[in-house]
């Protein structure tokens, strides 16, 4: 078979329409986030203390590699609530009530792995769906507000953060199959309602993170390749544009939050359903009242990964690799909470390194094309003296 002479530049084209895309931009935008962030960490630990800031930020940057099982198993319960972010993001929606969805999440597989009755074989599995579906009554609620009475959902998704938080801790509390009043938290889960482990030694990675990894993958082909995601992106460009065009805005906004809800709501049952490294115990919640920190963290991945499906993937895991770097950085004086520093920066850099990297690339274009009009108007001179 001949070869096709124009394959080179069909290379070459599909090159130079890549690096043109808002996805390549946005590859780059969050790299100088990310460089960005962990230079101005490492001088923060430079001020803190000077003499250990080296090997500090050396378990930062490459500590997580060292344990890579326990990367991803951290990785997981932010990944969920980064989609839950991310994906009502694409509707123009700013879903902050991630953490109430995922605690919601966690309770009703709670409920299900103590309190019911199942076939073993299939018991993680309704647990799980459980948990999606208490996350999707927590989505569902701010939706309606949002589509039927134009309730901002800021508001109401935050304030869903605190009523889901101390429903599920008076709940929890007033159940004695659910209590261990001596611990102060929930009774260990049966093995038999955990999550397989994928049997990395010395870690809790688990078959959640696949799962994981599967849903946002199915968010992207979701929102990339079928009519309803393109639907939900055409609304959340122009809500008014997609109505005239026959689009139920309404509708989808109440599926976006329900959807969004389910995402961070499996979260919360992937992380509690967890196995455990300690022989005979389990993940426990212990009603403390306190807002559960994943959903937050879920904002964080999802601005760095852009609200895209896959990026979150990524942002996740590299959040979740830094903070298990950052845990070591204590073995030469840093408290734990310098990660979360570290990780602060690195996310109020992304909130404009898009603007900084756009900027950069104007100014390289401006200078590239000044440059060749100056090549071009010597040239031309050049010809004129010649005649």
């Amino acid at each position: 078979m001949a070869p096709n002479k124009n394959q080179p530049l069909d290379f070459n084209r599909r090159i130079k329409e890549l690096t043109k895309s808002k996805g390549w931009a946005s590859f780059w935008a969050a790299i100088m986030a990310v460089a960005l962030g962990l230079v101005f960490g490492f001088l923060v630990m430079l001020v803190a203390r000077p003499n250990s800031a080296i090997a500090g930020f050396r378990f930062v940057a490459l500590g997580g590699f060292s344990r890579i099982g326990n990367v991803f198993y951290f990785a997981t319960p932010i990944l969920m609530t980064g989609l839950a972010v991310g994906f009502a993001f694409k509707m123009g929606l700013f879903n902050i009530g991630a953490s109430g969805q995922y605690t919601m999440g966690m309770f009703f597989a709670i409920y299900v792995a103590l309190a019911m009755d199942i076939p073993n074989s299939v018991h993680w599995v309704v647990a799980l769906a459980a948990g999606m579906l208490g996350g999707m009554i927590f989505g569902f609620i701010p939706g309606v507000f949002k589509a039927m009475l134009n309730v901002n959902e800021v508001i109401t998704s935050i304030m869903f953060n605190y009523i889901g938080m101390y429903l599920v801790d008076m709940w929890i509390q007033s159940n004695a199959l659910l209590y261990n009043s001596a611990m102060t938290r929930t009774r260990y889960i049966p093995s038999n309602v955990q999550i397989p482990s994928l049997g990395i030694e010395g870690s809790n990675v688990n078959y959640g993170s696949v799962i994981a990894i599967a849903i946002a993958i199915l968010i992207y082909i979701v929102l990339q390749k079928t009519t309803f995601g393109y639907e939900l992106k055409a609304t959340g460009f122009n809500k008014h544009a997609s109505e005239y065009a026959g689009m139920k805005g309404k509708r989808n906004i109440i599926l976006t939050m329900t959807i969004a809800g389910g995402l961070a709501g499996l979260g919360g049952a992937l992380a509690i359903l967890a196995p455990s490294a300690i022989a005979g115990s389990s993940m426990t919640y212990e009603p403390i009242n306190i807002i559960a920190t994943a959903g937050f963290n879920g904002i964080a991945v999802a601005l760095l990964g852009n609200a895209h499906p896959i990026g979150i993937i990524f942002s996740a895991t590299f959040i979740s690799h830094i903070q298990r770097g950052g845990t070591l950085a204590s073995l030469v004086g840093y408290k734990p909470e310098i990660i979360d520093v570290v990780i602060a920066i690195i996310i109020y850099f992304s909130a404009f390194a898009m603007i900084m990297n756009n900027a950069l690339g104007s100014f390289i274009k401006n200078k590239l094309r000044k440059n060749k009009e100056k090549d071009q108007s010597n040239s031309v001179s050049t010809e004129e003296v010649a005649e």
